[in-house]
């Protein structure tokens, strides 16, 4: 198996999402029970694979009344049925006082109740990382900065894809018995290769979050807030920040890499936290850093992005090229299942039972998060708080990852040296944009030291693939660009 990747990998949609695994409560409400069911219960399966991943946190739901309360604790436990979640992790109601002990920044004059629930916070882009190391390892062929941008045709069907090297330009032909277009919010112009007329199959979906410090939004756990519009968002802290996402609005542009950041997107992000928080208000310059994404919702007639089913679907074209589109993060695994019964039913072939979620690499983990992250902080002599970052990035691997190097790159940071070579030498970056923002992590969940991280970080990068003192600068330069660009809202009044 092959599988080519047009930028880096997960530079698109697959490391803008909320970071959530969940089943998407707010699906039950639409009556997308077959959706919720499945996604609820392979929350399951990627937290068996990836407990680093897939770490389990409460999810707070805010209540006005205790009738409120009620409807709420209803819709939650129709949720933990149809996810077969067990009794040690089932609901809790939290009333004045418990809220005053576990979330007591939450403006309780306005909601003097709680549900709370459990979902699982992730970091999508090192999920993605690690199944593709996996896969590799099973003997999967992986390769990024490969864009496809050619369909081979032997006869009347597709019988492979012309990719030409990000790097080079050099441009190579790869066969194969079957093609697979996974290609996100791409899906369609991949598709016309094969088509050769206009494909319309997606509703494309922005999604925009905004960071904060956790000190102007010092929240505990995942909150649920409503919006004027009465969608919901989320309040996710990690770390020293508190990320509030998502938007869901149409999506017409052409930038499906770094779709724009719109000053209307960051107010309406922003809004719902004074009904919700006793905190001074947060305003655009509170915001650290921000990112957006666009999803490859396919289209329902004429129905808002919001109303939109995250089901995937899968169809044929008309060269036999297989497309996915739509479905949600949590799915991924059984995406892939559908994709591969897809394509042994147009082989003819029997795939055999379907594997089970064995843990991927960095995800064979024997003891909690916290634990694991003790034992390594006094084996290795750091501080826990840097090490409690590496654990929920590296998992079981975060021992490896020190080894290369446990000296923070910034004096007083969390983003150490090791972290560099293990980002070049096993993840596969090419470049400081690669490390900072889907190798680390550091652009959006260490603004404190970011900005002083880029240029030692390229440094080390610079020692590692041979770069000369212009590429080096250029690196830089394009990372600092990049930074900007996400907080180009604040000067377009």
């Amino acid at each position: 198996m092959a599988r080519v990747e047009k930028d880096d990998y997960a530079a698109g949609t697959s490391s803008r999402s909320s970071k959530l695994i969940h089943g998407g409560l707010r699906y039950l409400a639409m009556g997308d029970i077959g959706l919720v069911r499945e996604t609820a219960r392979e929350r399951k399966a990627v937290h068996q694979m990836a407990p680093h991943l897939a770490e389990p946190c409460w999810m707070v739901v805010p209540a006005r009344s205790r009738a409120s309360l009620m409807k709420v604790r209803a819709g939650i436990g129709t949720y933990e049925k149809l996810g077969a979640v067990e009794d040690a992790d089932r609901h809790l109601s939290w009333d004045r006082d418990a809220l005053g002990e576990l979330e007591p920044c939450m403006r309780q004059d306005e909601f003097p109740w709680a549900c709370a629930y459990r979902e699982y916070m992730t970091d999508d882009a090192r999920l993605v990382l690690a199944v593709l190391r996996d896969a590799a390892a099973a003997g999967a062929h992986v390769a990024n900065r490969l864009p496809v941008v050619d369909v081979v045709w032997e006869g009347e069907r597709v019988d492979g894809v012309v990719a030409e090297c990000g790097v080079s330009g050099d441009q190579v032909a790869i066969r194969a018995d079957a093609v697979v277009n996974a290609t996100g919010p791409w899906v369609e112009r991949l598709a016309r290769l094969e088509e050769q007329t206009a494909v319309d199959r997606l509703h494309p979906s922005k999604g925009v979050h905004v960071v904060v410090h956790a000190s102007r939004l010092p929240v505990r756990n995942l909150v649920i807030m409503e919006t004027s519009d009465k969608r919901s968002i989320f309040v996710l802290p990690r770390g020293d920040t508190v990320a509030i996402g998502t938007t869901d609005t149409s999506y017409h542009g052409d930038q499906l890499l770094w779709p724009e950041i719109e000053r209307t997107d960051v107010e309406y992000l922003l809004h719902p936290l004074k009904r919700y928080f006793d905190v001074d208000p947060l305003g655009f310059d509170d915001v650290v850093a921000a990112w957006s994404g666009v999803r490859p919702l396919v289209a329902q007639g004429n129905k808002e992005a919001a109303e939109i089913s995250r089901k995937e679907e899968v169809w044929l074209g008309a060269g036999g090229m297989i497309t996915i589109a739509g479905g949600k993060l949590t799915g991924f695994r059984t995406m892939a299942m559908t994709v591969l019964d897809f394509v042994a039913e147009q082989l003819g072939r029997s795939l055999g039972p379907s594997p089970g979620p064995d843990p991927i690499p960095g995800g064979d983990l024997t003891s909690s998060l916290d634990a694991h992250a003790a034992s390594v902080a006094a084996a290795v002599g750091v501080e826990q708080p840097l090490v409690d970052r590496l654990v929920r990035l590296y998992g079981d691997e975060t021992s490896e990852v020190l080894a290369l190097g446990h000296q923070p790159i910034v004096p007083g940071g969390r983003v150490v040296a090791g972290e560099v070579d293990w980002a070049v030498k096993v993840d596969g970056a090419l470049t400081l944009e690669d490390l900072v923002y889907r190798r680390t992590r550091a652009a959006w969940y260490t603004p404190a030291e970011r900005d002083a991280l880029i240029a030692p970080a390229a440094s080390l990068m610079a020692d590692l693939l041979g770069w000369d003192e212009s590429r080096t600068t250029a690196e830089i330069e394009a990372v600092r660009t990049r930074f900007a660009s996400e907080l180009q809202f604040r000067d377009n009044a």
